[in-house]
């Protein structure tokens, strides 16, 4: 009873980095780039929400404001590596530890309680079936508006960057450009779910985006591997990154609820993406059947 009472908290919350789990996936696996400014943009993001709110702002201006200010992260990035050839994981990085100071200075501390008692919040964890019901909504219009976005021209030249760099740039297509807006989009809805997030604990802590880079990876590799055989629909895909990251949580829950010890959560995902991911190179490389050749006829 215990486990089925702490599910609809581990659906909300996998919702939520589900919601993160997409913005890594803009990157990741659209413009084949790593990027690891997601542990500060999503901070940025619960940072500038809740002081916001704090300053009686309306929640949805406050939540506009977080994915405006995630998307400036995202710019960033983008410019350290486009414009000042900065390799994508090391202009993560930097753009990482200028968020932590930032983000520091947002607060003025290094958290902010956001309770939902004196604070209108969109979801808590006061009213756990609400929430959920909103964060569903709220997951389907996010996918409706990318499916939408990624269907038009733009959005075509955009998946054309990261599926071929050299094609796309051969087309005339502004690939620096592509780049630059696929970081800013990734980080904005990064920086979105950091504010849902801060709603929902309660809270906005420096230490909350610290690993969250290991979750949407964990995320988008789960999803991927349970829809992968269902659809390559571009929509599907991105709903079954927002399943990874509730299958995600779930586990999570069953970790704790079967007692094992919970400061090796993060070293276990780490272990699970790095399986994932070495899964297709170790089938390519030992269990494919070699090709055999058909003799030319003279």
């Amino acid at each position: 009873m215990g486990l089925l009472n702490a599910l609809p908290g581990a659906v909300a919350q996998g919702m939520i980095w589900g919601i993160m789990a997409i913005g890594v996936y803009l990157t990741f696996k659209i413009l084949d780039l790593a990027d690891l400014t997601v542990d500060g943009s999503m901070v940025t993001g619960m940072a500038v929400c809740a002081m916001l709110m704090v300053a009686g702002w309306n929640v949805w201006a406050a939540m506009l404001v977080a994915f405006v200010a995630g998307m400036a992260a995202g710019l960033i990035t983008g410019l350290f590596h486009t414009a000042m050839g900065i390799p994508a994981i090391l202009a993560g990085i930097l753009t990482q530890l200028i968020l932590w100071s930032l983000n520091l200075k947002i607060m003025g501390k290094a958290n902010q309680a956001l309770p939902a008692r004196t604070f209108d919040v969109l979801v808590t964890q006061l009213h756990k079936y609400e929430s959920l019901i909103i964060l569903a909504v709220f997951c389907i219009v996010l996918v409706a508006v990318l499916y939408w976005f990624f269907g038009t021209k733009f959005g075509v030249a955009l998946r054309a960057t990261g599926s071929n760099e050299k094609m796309a740039r051969a087309q005339g297509i502004n690939t620096s450009r592509n780049k630059v807006i696929g970081f800013v989009l990734s980080n904005g809805v990064v920086a979105l779910s950091g504010a849902l997030l801060a709603q929902y604990s309660g809270k906005a802590d420096i230490n909350d985006g610290r690993g969250a880079i290991v979750i949407g990876l964990a995320a988008v590799i789960i999803g991927e591997v349970l829809v992968s055989r269902i659809s390559s629909n571009f929509a599907v895909r991105l709903f079954g990154v927002i399943l990874g990251g509730v299958i995600y949580y779930i586990v999570y829950q069953v970790v704790i609820f079967l007692g094992l010890d919970t400061d090796l959560l993060k070293m276990l995902s780490a272990v699970v993406v790095a399986i994932f991911l070495a899964v297709p190179h170790i089938k390519q490389t030992y269990f494919s059947k070699p090709v055999k050749r058909k003799k030319e006829v003279s």
